[in-house]
């Protein structure tokens, strides 16, 4: 079974978050739990920026995605940075190639709004840890309480985009794969229009960008919370990031 969400037929990697200073947060986030024998991986990981940004704080990391361009750009990446313990491979993360109990660090990033079945890939994340291994599972959240679908306007943006998950479910998830919470880190984040519609087609940034601006002229809600800083429309995103304990 493929978990992630096919666009044309083809596989998507999963979008870079939204800026560097978000990796620097996240590495922050689990500083406690890296050591220099960890063995990580990085689940639904793109171009495998958590498993570059940490590789020389263990002794090996392995990034893995359905899309090949997304891991030879994270190749490339490595190697003129120097990387040398980092593996890149094509996998499906609801069924991960490995036996139980291999690894003793799972990161799951900005990566199950995209994926056809969520809690598939927590229950394989949570799978392959190791007995006291960390599970960081880091991912923007449907917010409480706001009109609006954010999901129709993030998937204008991006047509993988599956579905927020709220902060219950995925820490429900979380804890059903046999996990155990230590640490929950909700955040809202501010980010410019521009920026987050970037890698979406010049037809639907124009409709994104008319629906947002009608909303802060005080037409329809879209469930992004908009607001204008400095004169630029930025929208609103909730995360929960949290670290687990795997049994």
């Amino acid at each position: 079974m493929t978990v992630m969400r096919e666009v044309d037929g083809q596989q998507a990697a999963r979008e870079l978050p939204t800026g560097v200073a978000d990796l620097g947060r996240l590495v922050r986030f689990m500083d406690a739990e890296l050591d220099l024998e960890d063995v990580v991986l990085e689940v639904g990981a793109g171009t495998g920026p958590v498993a570059r940004a940490v590789a020389r704080r263990v002794r090996h990391a392995t990034a893995l995605d359905p899309a090949p361009a997304a891991l030879a750009e994270g190749k490339r990446a490595a190697d003129r940075d120097g990387i040398t313990n980092v593996t890149f491979m094509r996998g499906d993360a609801a069924a991960l190639p490995w036996l139980d109990r291999t690894f003793t660090l799972v990161v799951v990033w900005n990566a199950l709004h995209r994926a056809a079945d969520p809690a598939a890939v927590v229950r394989e994340a949570a799978r392959v840890c190791r007995p006291g291994a960390a599970l960081v599972v880091a991912d923007p959240v449907r917010p409480a309480g706001p009109d609006g679908d954010p999901d129709r306007i993030e998937r204008l943006r991006d047509p993988a985009h599956g579905a927020l998950l709220t902060e219950e479910r995925l820490t429900a998830l979380v804890t059903g794969a046999g996990a155990e919470v230590k640490r929950a880190d909700p955040f809202d984040e501010r980010v410019p229009l521009a920026s987050w519609s970037a890698r979406t087609g010049a037809d639907a940034t124009a409709r994104v960008r008319e629906e947002v601006l009608a909303e802060l002229a005080g037409g329809p809600a879209t469930g992004l919370r908009p607001h204008m800083i400095d004169g630029e429309p930025h929208v609103t995103r909730t995360n929960l990031w949290l670290l687990a304990i795997a049994g």
